[in-house]
């Protein structure tokens, strides 16, 4: 088995299909860097010798840093999701019909996807450090605003304005996972990031109805503003700058001079009659320090180093890879997903707090700790088990892991999808117990949980090096879908009623779900159609020091 190497521009094979990497060393003959307690897995992509590299961070560092990621996710989250236990308070009190509250949270989705088209360049060219401390200041700022935006003008600029202060939530987060682990350790902590994501969301409603019922809906808002103000103070003094230009991409074959790019490609093989005695298989570099040389406040600048502007052309080059089939798939995927809950969200309070259920609106809010079930299992599958999936799938393919692997569990979600929605609109016809709607919005948390993980694993995966434009390319499609389904769910149910609705949007569900099967028997073939493209993109960002 050749050994995929690629290291500075000059030396990238283009031959080689985006995405496809030799995970796991099963003849322990691959002059590269291994993993410290896997000796037959590959680090992919091969840190530098600098202990600066966010790769060669210790344990320790490396955690704080995805700690603050997480803390961010988890605030700004919340704050995006304090609406919607106080609808009706709101609505008297701000002089807006429920319909334009709702609307005016179409619109945050809207710009929580569009507005990436200013945050991600920034964050790629400014520093992460600086996007994340100015969107977070800016969005409490915000939600102190929202209980005080009367009127319909204010209320859909203030929706407009969080959505766009928190965009940096729905991409940057990932980027930054993908900065600090490898490739077989990255679904873990995605995991992680898919349960900070979608848990801070289930999460915000069940507190707030007992906030509103205890103080008032302002408060609702406020907690949620002293909760990012406390964020900001603990990243402002722990979170480190994540970009790190790299001059070297995909695996790096390694000499005992150091890391030198393998001339033919094939497996190198060193001269003692054991080749594992001369292989460095420990993280950090041979012979190197994996001291930092920086101090305390280098660690803390606000200002990231000089890059040439690339700004405008990350932002189009987001919007040129829509028509990249793979970037365009995990988009898809991911706000098919989010779509399904969408609908199920937006009927919640009706079913749950109407005859015969009743429900108060904080019991309608606790009904959601059933999504926070679902979420911690959807994370706990789709981040350290896939992880191992995709490792055992590799050693089963003479030690090649293909992104499509991961793809596999999605076979789960396609069966719990419609099976979770029949259960939420025929039951609520039918009138069910209310632990079968429970349980429902338990099981359709869990699968939208895994298209988080999946659908943004898969995208890193075939494409690392420009994975931060195309993170931007994945969002604003899920967000645009999400926000055109805004205007579509209330016709649809008025005109066919809960029982038939939600089995027509079952059944197209499944339809929808399989198209992972697609990918996974032709994903490979969609990603050697941009392989040149793709290495093409890759040399020039090295040229320019744009590759993290």
């Amino acid at each position: 088995m050749a050994l995929f190497t690629a290291s500075n521009h000059g030396d990238i094979d283009e031959s080689l299909v985006p995405g496809t990497v030799h995970l796991v060393d099963l003849e322990h003959t691959m002059a590269t860097r291994h993993a410290k307690d896997q000796k037959d897995i590959v680090l992919v992509p091969t840190p530098s010798a600098d202990p600066d590299d966010p790769l060669n961070w210790t344990p320790r560092r490396k955690y704080l840093a995805l700690a603050c990621a997480l803390l961010y996710t988890w605030f700004n989250g919340m704050a995006l999701s304090v609406v919607y236990s106080v609808l009706v308070p709101l609505s008297t009190a701000l002089s807006v019909t429920e319909g334009d509250l709702n609307a005016g949270t179409g619109y945050m989705f809207l710009l929580l996807g569009y507005g990436l088209l200013f945050w991600q360049p920034f964050a790629l060219q400014y520093g992460k450090r600086l996007t994340y401390l100015v969107s977070l200041i800016a969005l409490m700022a915000v939600t102190v605003w929202g209980p005080y935006a009367r009127g319909n003008g204010q209320w859909i600029a203030n929706r407009v304005l969080t959505g766009f202060f928190a965009a940096p939530i729905e991409a940057l987060p990932e980027t930054s996972i993908a900065d600090l682990f490898f490739a077989h350790e990255r679904g873990t902590y995605m995991g992680w990031y898919a349960f900070t994501l979608v848990g801070s969301n289930f999460f915000a409603p069940v507190i707030s109805g007992f906030i509103n019922d205890g103080v008032g809906y302002r408060w609702v808002f406020y907690f949620q503003a002293i909760f990012c103000g406390a964020t900001w103070v603990f990243l402002f003094f722990f979170m480190e700058e994540t970009n790190y230009d790299r001059r070297t991409v995909g695996i790096v074959a390694q000499t005992g001079d150091g890391v030198e790019p393998s001339p033919d490609g094939e497996k190198s093989k060193e001269a003692s009659e054991d080749p594992s005695d001369a292989i460095e298989r420990t993280p950090s570099p041979e012979g190197g320090s994996s001291v930092s040389t920086k101090t305390f406040w280098q660690k803390m600048s606000l200002v990231d180093k000089p890059r040439p502007f690339m700004m405008h052309y990350r932002a189009w080059q987001s919007l040129k890879l829509l028509s990249w089939p793979v970037v365009f798939y995990s988009g898809f995927s991911y706000g098919t997903y989010l779509i399904y809950f969408n609908i199920l969200n937006a009927t919640s309070s009706i079913i749950l707090g109407g005859p015969p259920y009743n429900f108060r609106p904080s019991l309608v809010g606790l009904s959601y700790v059933s999504c926070m079930v679902g979420v911690c299992l959807g994370s706990a599958l789709t981040g350290v088990l896939s992880d191992r999936f995709i490792i055992r799938l590799a050693r089963r393919n003479n030690g090649v892991s293909e992104p499509e692997h991961r793809l596999w569990l999605f076979a789960i979600a396609t069966i719990v999808i419609p099976a979770s929605l029949i259960l939420w609109g025929v039951g609520a016809a039918h009138h069910v117990h209310w632990f079968g709607l429970v349980f429902a919005m338990g099981t359709t948390s869990f699968a939208n949980t895994i298209s988080v993980t999946l659908s943004v694993s898969y995208l890193i995966d075939s494409y690392r090096d420009i994975s931060g434009d195309a993170l931007t390319t994945c969002i604003l499609i899920r967000n645009t879908m999400s926000f055109a389904i805004g205007y579509g769910i209330t016709p649809w149910l008025d005109n066919l009623g809960y029982q038939n609705c939600f089995i027509s949007v079952a059944f197209v569900g499944l339809a929808i779900c399989c198209v992972f099967l697609v990918m996974i028997m032709w994903g490979k073939k969609f990603r050697e159609m941009k392989r040149v493209d793709y290495w093409r993109e890759v040399k020039k960002r090295i040229d320019l020091g744009l590759v993290h």
